[in-house]
């Protein structure tokens, strides 16, 4: 039965003669899967050339990428049988015996199952039970698991032993959107496919020929919609198509799809993105209102521009990027222009902000107005010098002021102008503005005392005397950082510090060390900030790839070892251990120097215990 047969027969059954795009155009053999999907055609093909079939295949990949329809391929394959050929194969140009029932899910040796619907080990049991029975017509039995990962523990555990020793006629075949989730005894007993998804522009490539063929009136840029909201999914790009289709009254138009999918105008977006550049907040907010006014989502154009930011940043490494048919012209062109004058930090600066509003836009009771605030505070950041021209200002502005910090703070929390003694304003650490002289005398501020820190007059400028700095504390080993940690009663550090630490170098400011096995991922960053306050300067903490010098621990324990072992050459200790069969040596004490006969000597109080204390010169405990 042809095509168009079926098709009619459907159409009797069902009443209409429509049938979606997804269903009506989903790949039958593997030439059709050849869109995105080249290296697993390849690798599926010199396996079936040179008889290497495995016993279970694992497919994974996103939704809509052809897991199930790459599934029944492949089992029709294996099963393909003509009048002139009877061994598996890729070539399925000519249906087979067994075909036309393989890809409608209803021949009797292909079993699908759903595992989000059969999760437990009565369903695995079931199969179990059957795969010794020979298949009823075709050459092998295939089970197809769809959603794998959706099995239990016990399920998985049942299915292990037959699927690393299958009956020879017994194939397995699973697919799964959630890898990880399957368990790695699983997966090393079969051949794993990712399948990857579709690019932009072989989606485009796709919806064009479909559009050919139905006869469709599509303009290019709203099939380029369509594949960018598609997101790699043939599945999902063909239902919006055929929503598009129904949107545009038979055509799929630009502004139909615009609207039908909330999106701003691609060109609009590249003004907007102009306007960031510039810092032109104004411009920008009169622009996302007119977008916001036509329809747009708030959310997708803060995405549209996000993408855009991504497409500028990679034509500034990969100028054939501008190739890529879901390109329209303006983007392609504009783009190019902004590589070009946009330096690699702003676009990076934009990329971040943006990653972070989105989801503010998102969840937002009020999305268009958090919208806004992005934008403001996108084309504010416009103004501000790169972060490497922020340090060199910064430290240029240090060395004037005879390498240290201003003489006073700002009076403000908020990072202004900051006010020193001298009269002097100097500008914030991230600009750079001059300021004219006033021709007349320079006031001269100072700190006014007042009893109450929080209080602060209206109509008077008034600064807080800086504290005063922290005596700087001397750190020449890890050992001194132990003890500093008790000190300052910080257990945890202490802890961390003597079991984990293995000092490599150290000197003011700059402790390099490797860390031991099961050492906390924080422990550096912790480290640092600790040290920061313990001792008043800033330190440098980094993890070294030398091996470093024993932990205080190690160094604690071969100590302890050592005098274990030069106890037992003792004379009388031997002899002692010699007397008394079965006793061991469990701590050494080293006696305490003898004090200078000038010295006063005082006794130790007598103990009142009925089992005795511990007296000084007691030096090795059984």
């Amino acid at each position: 039965m042809s095509d168009t047969e079926r098709q009619s027969k459907d159409a009797a059954s069902t009443g209409t003669g429509y049938r979606v795009l997804a269903r009506k155009y989903r790949p039958k053999d593997f030439t059709d899967l050849m869109v995105g999907q080249e290296p697993m055609v390849q690798t599926l093909t010199n396996a079936f050339e040179t008889g290497r079939i495995a016993q279970a295949y694992m497919l994974t990949g996103v939704r809509g990428v052809g897991k199930t329809t790459t599934a029944r391929i492949l089992a029709r394959a294996l099963n393909y049988k003509t009048a002139d050929i009877d061994k598996p194969t890729i070539d399925l140009r000519i249906p087979g015996e067994h075909c036309q029932a393989i890809m409608e899910g209803r021949h009797v040796d292909v079993i699908e199952m759903d595992a989000a619907s059969h999760t437990g080990i009565d369903d695995i049991r079931e199969i179990i039970e059957q795969v010794r029975y020979r298949p009823v017509s075709a050459r092998y039995k295939v089970y197809i698991i769809d959603e794998v990962h959706m099995l239990s523990t016990q399920a998985f555990n049942g299915l292990l032993k037959t699927l690393e020793e299958p009956p020879e006629h017994v194939k397995f075949i699973f697919a799964t959107t959630e890898i990880r989730k399957v368990p790695i005894t699983v997966l090393s007993r079969c051949q794993r496919f990712d399948l990857r998804r579709i690019s932009a522009s072989d989606l485009v490539g796709l919806f064009t020929t479909i559009a050919s063929k139905e006869g469709i009136e599509a303009e290019p840029d709203a099939l380029a919609m369509i594949a960018r909201a598609a997101e790699g999914s043939a599945r999902d790009g063909l239902s919006l198509l055929d929503q598009a289709i129904a949107h545009g009254g038979g055509a799929v138009l630009t502004e139909a799809v615009r609207g039908m999918l909330g999106l701003a105008d691609r060109a609009r977006i590249v003004d907007l993105f102009h306007h960031i550049v510039k810092g032109d907040v104004a411009a920008a907010l009169s622009e996302f209102e007119s977008q916001y006014e036509a329809g747009a989502n708030p959310v997708a154009v803060l995405t549209d521009l996000a993408d855009f930011t991504h497409l500028v940043t990679r034509l500034k490494y990969v100028p054939d990027a501008a190739n890529d048919p879901s390109l329209s012209e303006i983007e392609r062109t504009k783009a190019a222009e902004f590589a070009q004058g946009v330096a690699v930090t702003a676009l990076s600066r934009i990329w971040q902000m943006l990653l972070k509003g989105i989801p503010e836009a998102e969840g937002s009771s009020r999305p268009a107005g958090a919208a806004e605030m992005v934008l403001i505070r996108l084309a504010h950041a416009a103004h501000l010098p790169p972060p490497e021209d922020a340090a060199r200002r910064l430290a240029e502005f240090s060395e004037g002021n005879g390498g240290g910090r201003p003489s006073a703070p700002s009076g403000n929390g908020g990072g202004g102008a900051t006010v020193n003694y001298q009269g002097n304003l100097a500008a914030r650490s991230t600009e750079s503005i001059p300021r004219p002289q006033p021709a007349g005398p320079t006031a001269m501020l100072r700190a006014v005392p007042n009893p109450d820190p929080h209080y602060v007059p209206v109509g008077r400028v008034e600064t807080r005397p800086t504290e005063a700095p922290k005596p700087l504390v001397a750190v020449n080993s890890i050992a001194d950082i132990a003890n500093l940690a008790g000190e300052k009663r910080d257990a945890k550090i202490k802890a961390l510090v003597r079991n984990f630490v293995r000092p490599v170098r150290i000197e003011p400011g700059r402790l390099d060390v490797n860390l031991t096995e099961g050492a906390p991922g924080t422990l550096l960053n912790e480290l640092a900030v600790k040290l920061k306050d313990w001792t008043g300067i800033h330190w440098i903490v980094s993890l070294s790839r030398e091996e470093g010098q024993p932990t205080l621990v190690e160094v604690e324990a071969n100590t302890k070892a050592q005098q274990v072992s030069d106890a037992r050459q003792d004379p009388d200790v031997a002899a002692i251990l010699a007397q008394f069969p079965g006793a061991k040596i469990i701590d050494v004490r080293v006696r305490a120097p003898e004090p200078d006969e000038d010295e006063e000597v005082k006794a130790p109080a007598a103990a009142e215990s009925d089992e005795g204390d511990i007296l000084p010169g007691d030096d090795i405990i059984f």
